[in-house]
């Protein structure tokens, strides 16, 4: 949980806080998404968290994904902007948000797969027709809207996937 986040849950508990998060969806060279086992909800999600105060986008993303998953993003795609009803989410501890979250594509990456102990149980890389269950709420709608692209680019025929 981001710094910010953190004093601001001092004040209201765990009203509903508007929360702006930089996530990313890591693609492998078969084209497969990398999720994590979140420890808090026994979910599978992507890298991602809060953006701090003055904080770049991108470089929260990175920051992120380097945190969660031991990955370096060299290179981000923007691939959306996703809130309303089924991004709000309340954590197993109580704290209610409602999350803005702009999502960033990486294929350009190193380093080795860690999972960042207390946060994330596991990471593994999916294909988009083999997504495992479950999948966390807030982030769900967002990883089937990648599926279905990477699918519909497939059957078109275009050519390779990335």
């Amino acid at each position: 949980m981001s710094n910010y986040i953190m004093d601001l849950r001092k004040l209201v508990g765990h009203r509903p806080l508007l929360q702006v998060g930089a996530s990313v969806i890591v693609e492998d060279a078969e084209g497969r998404i990398l999720l994590q086992l979140r420890s808090d909800n026994r979910c599978w999600g992507y890298a991602g968290g809060s953006v701090e105060l003055d904080e770049v986008v991108e470089d929260a993303a990175k920051r992120e994904l380097l945190e969660e998953t031991g990955l370096t993003a060299h290179r981000l795609e923007f691939f959306g902007v996703f809130s309303g009803p089924d991004t709000h989410y309340v954590y197993p501890n109580g704290d209610e948000v409602s999350n803005i979250d702009l999502v960033f594509l990486c294929r350009d990456y190193s380093g080795t797969l860690t999972a960042q102990p207390g946060e994330v149980e596991e990471l593994r890389f999916f294909a988009p027709d083999d997504l495992p269950a479950p999948l966390s709420p807030p982030v769900e709608r967002i990883i089937r809207k990648w599926a279905a692209q990477k699918q519909a680019f497939r059957l078109s025929g275009a050519g390779s996937d990335r």
